[in-house]
């Protein structure tokens, strides 16, 4: 999944974005609000990492902004100020989970998957179709009870597949969840992971849609 990192630390926000980026996650990382908000406007994030205090503002401003736009993408606050009074203002500006600093990466992860999973209307952790499940907190599988490990890349096309069973997606939508602004985008690399997929999975585990896109196929 795409995750907005703003982060105005540049050792902090690499940090971030190599971490969650080992957890499964593609992360973009700005440093102020007026680079949040040009990047917002754009489609294609999940969630949002969000600093309280940066160069040009508060997060909490940007916060509320994007609440009042109608947006519900899930946020996770992540500040050293860390004082009760603080985590109550922060969610009650509309922020889904709030985390004081220092922190831990995998319990940040662990927080961003699960915000992640209640925007998505789910409450269970793993994924299953088809005989598979996937365990997004292992970045593993098991087919039928076999174990089954994937690449990083892999991984997240599998796993946007998996969000919304039947539903189709186009390879640009797919690209979006593999690569980051920095990364230079592969002409055929959505091909190539649906082949190594098909190759784990079975052919019929994932179809093509001529002309629209990918989906996994019906139970049966």
């Amino acid at each position: 999944m795409r995750i907005l990192i703003v982060e105005d630390d540049p050792v902090l926000s690499e940090g971030l974005s190599v971490g969650l980026g080992l957890s499964g996650f593609t992360a973009d990382p700005v440093a102020t609000l007026a680079d949040a908000r040009a990047a917002l406007a754009g489609p294609g994030f999940a969630g949002m990492v969000l600093d309280v205090m940066l160069p040009d503002g508060s997060g909490l401003d940007l916060l509320a902004e994007i609440r009042r736009g109608g947006s519900d993408l899930p946020v996770l606050l992540l500040t050293a100020r860390d004082q009760v009074r603080d985590r109550i203002s922060g969610l009650d500006a509309g922020a889904d989970d709030y985390l004081g600093k220092p922190f831990d990466l995998e319990e940040l992860a662990a927080r961003l998957r699960a915000i992640l999973r209640r925007a998505e209307g789910r409450s269970a952790a793993v994924l299953r179709w088809n005989g598979l499940e996937l365990d997004p907190a292992r970045m593993r599988g098991e087919l039928r009870g076999a174990p089954l490990a994937f690449s990083r890349r892999e991984f997240a096309v599998l796993h946007a597949l998996m969000e919304r069973p039947g539903q189709i997606l186009s390879k640009p939508a797919l690209e979006e969840r593999l690569y980051g602004w920095q990364e230079e985008i592969e002409s055929n690399a959505v091909e190539v992971h649906v082949h190594h997929l098909r190759a784990k999975l079975g052919r019929g585990f994932i179809e093509t849609v001529r002309g629209l896109g990918y989906r996994v196929a019906a139970e049966g």
